[in-house]
């Protein structure tokens, strides 16, 4: 999918996806449709995709909704009324500057190699693999939808509710608040995705299902 006529940004719900002005929605549709047939990036089974109500016709926005739902993705557009009733709501006095951080999400859609980092408040979700020398310190969660073989630090800011999931979860080092687990000097890949938490006072890294 070409990040010119597509554009992707993360919510706490899901992706939100906006369209460049100048093309028709053949193209992106043919875009989207590729990207789907590849199985690869951030259209993966159970993931929630948004538009904005006016973004598309609605013919067009039923049409995007039957290709997704062929693949297991989920489609809806946005509502601007509940947008704005979140915006009269009044702050919870019980959560933090950092929790309210940490529901937001960062997309990065490409694979991070050696030498490149990612540091943010905010939870972030790699559609790519995570390679040696590469790291990512995050106040929220890590998903990895790829192999992560770098250096990742999750809750780096205080929330031992933080986790790190990855399809093959392979790090040189998991931090999770202020603990750090290491890995085994020998590693295999798993069939299953994996999911490192704090339980117990230490982080423990379990198979999940995607």
């Amino acid at each position: 999918m070409n990040d010119e006529i597509v554009k992707i940004k993360g919510t706490k719900t899901g992706l939100l996806l906006s369209f460049t002005q100048g093309f028709d929605f053949d193209t992106i549709e043919q875009d989207i449709r590729e990207k789907l047939e590849s199985g690869s990036g951030f259209f993966t089974r159970g993931t929630v995709i948004q538009i904005a109500p006016d973004a598309l016709r609605k013919d067009d926005q039923a049409r995007l909704k039957r290709l997704f739902s062929r693949y297991g993705v989920l489609f809806r557009t946005t509502d601007p009324l509940a947008a704005v009733q979140k915006t009269r709501e009044q702050p919870n006095p019980d959560r933090t500057a950092s929790e309210e951080d940490a529901q937001q999400m960062v997309v990065v859609n490409r694979t991070l190699r050696g030498g490149q980092e990612i540091r943010t408040k905010s939870s972030v979700l790699v559609c790519g693999n995570v390679n040696p020398g590469a790291q990512i310190i995050a106040g929220g969660s890590i998903d990895i939808r790829g192999t992560c073989r770098g250096m990742v630090h999750a809750g780096a800011y205080g929330n031992s509710k933080a986790f790190v999931i990855a399809d093959h979860l392979m790090p040189m080092q998991i931090r999770i608040a202020n603990l750090i687990a290491r890995s085994p000097d020998e590693m295999e890949k798993t069939e299953k995705a994996e999911r490192a938490s704090i339980k117990d006072g230490q982080i423990v890294i379990e198979p999940i299902e995607r």
